[in-house]
């Protein structure tokens, strides 16, 4: 990127702003909801324990498909995170939950879906992934803040089987996302690069992405990771992603569908 469109593609960032309609821009929930940000320096302030609990409960009460709760958690301190994986929790972080799909429980006493793998997996990651953002917001409103890892930390689907082994995973349970809390140390970082609603919502039928809109955005994540990673790249981040990706899709089609290959 050029230095011109990379110093455009900054004031852009810096201009982004939620847009709350003036009308409810008191509404003390959506400020909670548009400041969350995922944070990833913390101050080492260790969290209570009713603020952890709450923040638990709030994943607890989330809504799901037939009321099933197809989700697990495992909670954990630095000091049982190092004891499990042999390494920090990421980014100085204070806990972690780790978020997992869990059909395991459900299908001992309803029988559903028994044999379709997709719909078992996709109910799963819907309702847990309902259940992690309860946590976020929970968190955000009680002072909390907290970064969601696919990968970071070996917590995530992209370390699947790892994870099974670490956790005695049985089949039907699986890894989504580690989500690690602390309180923020510094400022919250910048709304990162949104599309606009017009290029995410639609009426009646689907409409084409823009592609100027689009070009847009990417020349945007790619400034802002750069401010934020200096010794890095948002292109080298999307190629260590891609050059696992086959590794991760081969490690979910073993736990979910049982495939040998």
């Amino acid at each position: 990127m050029n230095p011109i469109s990379f110093v455009k593609s900054l004031i852009k960032i810096s201009k982004g702003k939620p847009q709350i309609p003036k009308s409810l821009e008191n509404n003390e929930l959506l400020k909670i909801i548009y400041k969350r940000r995922s944070v990833r320096k913390f101050e080492d302030i260790e969290i209570p324990k009713d603020v952890l609990d709450a923040i638990i409960e709030a994943g607890r009460l989330a809504p799901s498909t037939v009321n099933l709760q197809p989700w697990s958690f495992a909670v954990l301190d630095k000091k049982e995170w190092r004891e499990l994986f042999n390494k920090p929790l990421p980014f100085n972080a204070n806990k972690a939950v780790i978020i997992l799909g869990d059909v395991h429980r459900v299908l001992k006493v309803i029988p559903v879906a028994q044999n379709c793998p997709i719909v078992k997996y996709t109910l799963a990651v819907m309702n847990a992934s309902l259940a992690a953002q309860n946590m976020n917001i929970a968190a955000e409103a009680l002072g909390v803040a907290s970064v969601m890892l696919s990968d970071t930390g070996t917590g995530g689907f992209f370390h699947a089987e790892y994870l099974k082994n670490k956790l005695n995973l049985p089949t039907d349970v699986f890894p989504l996302m580690t989500i690690v809390f602390g309180y923020p140390k510094g400022e919250y970082p910048p709304m990162p690069p949104k599309l606009p609603v017009e290029e995410i919502t639609f009426k009646n039928q689907y409409k084409e992405p823009n592609d100027s809109i689009l070009q847009d955005w990417i020349k945007q994540m790619h400034a802002g990771f750069k401010v934020t990673n200096p010794f890095s790249s948002f292109q080298a981040k999307l190629n260590y992603y891609t050059s696992n990706l086959e590794r991760a899709e081969k490690e979910l089609k073993r736990m979910i569908f049982g495939d040998k290959n």
